[in-house]
């Protein structure tokens, strides 16, 4: 598995309450032919939190039979619990995918020698490799680099979705394990400043509405080494970045998607559609970027 370049951390399409399988199949579609490297369902964008274990098992087996193989796909299957997260994980083995995407147990806040002993057990008990997700604005808890070196050592822990925000983090992630261990951005405003210090790719929201663009990005910068091509990109598409966190993730992109006519525009509460004000500046970055299908 090919751990870099862009992820797409897939919204859950919903229609009357139920998983969008015709949506799911528009959107992984067109993520394919976006060239993206990977997809990522059952995250934080996919409304993990507000799926039953059945749903997350569907739309996890989905993604794959949607994918075909053409692109890996790593499932969310993180949880508070520990036994739970092995429960996910091992139905997401068993289901085909090509790894799993564990964020660090959110509300009853561990310590850090116990999100280590939380880790290392998933990873003794399903054999099957495990990218860490550190998100401390989700979770209330920040998973710290020596952690993080720690687990690297464990050796199907491939790599760490870092979203702490912090720019000395992910480098001290990159110091302390020696440049051997996969980090992805995961906030697509500091893809580029990330990669500058050594992340090897993102795991997008944005791109669910602009994957080809995200990867221009990723290849100025990568493979084209060409910096100043990359920063005019990543400049260019910051503002629509930034839009996509007007309100709480997944609500504007999965507004953009509908007004692109690629999904409904259905959330499962706690979450609820933009504020009207929100909804008119979206519809306004849409537009000149070009995404705007709906009148």
């Amino acid at each position: 598995m090919k751990l870099k370049g862009i992820y797409t951390a897939l919204v859950t399409p919903f229609k009357g309450d139920r998983v969008d399988e015709e949506a799911f199949k528009r959107l992984i579609t067109f993520q394919l032919r976006g060239g993206v490297d990977g997809i990522v369902p059952c995250g934080t964008t996919g409304e993990a939190a507000t799926l039953s274990y059945e749903e997350h098992k569907q739309v996890i087996e989905l993604a794959i039979k949607f994918a075909n193989k053409k692109v890996p796909v790593i499932a969310g299957t993180g949880s508070n619990s520990t036994a739970e997260t092995i429960e996910l994980t091992m139905a997401a083995k068993q289901l085909g995918a090509d790894g799993c995407l564990l964020t660090t147990p959110y509300y009853n806040k561990p310590t850090q020698e116990g999100l280590y002993q939380h880790f290392k057990k998933v990873a003794e008990e399903v054999d099957i490799p495990l990218i860490l997700y550190n998100i401390p604005g989700r979770t209330g808890i920040n998973m710290l680099p020596e952690t993080v070196k720690r687990l690297a050592e464990i050796p199907t822990i491939a790599g760490i979705k870092e979203a702490s925000g912090s720019v000395v983090q992910a480098t001290d992630i990159f110091r302390l394990t020696k440049g051997k261990f996969a980090i992805f951005s995961g906030d697509d405003n500091l893809f580029l400043p990330l990669m500058s210090v050594g992340a090897v790719g993102v795991i997008s929201v944005l791109s669910n509405i602009m994957p080809r663009e995200l990867k221009r990005l990723y290849t100025a910068y990568a493979v084209e080494k060409n910096t100043s091509k990359a920063r005019d990109i990543f400049a260019r598409l910051l503002p629509i970045m930034q839009a996509m966190f007007i309100e709480t993730n997944p609500i504007p992109v999965k507004e953009a998607l509908y007004h692109m006519g690629m999904i409904e525009k259905e959330f499962r509460l706690p979450l609820c559609p933009l504020s009207e004000g929100n909804s008119k500046a979206l519809m306004q970055v849409l537009k000149y970027y070009g995404l705007l299908k709906r009148k």
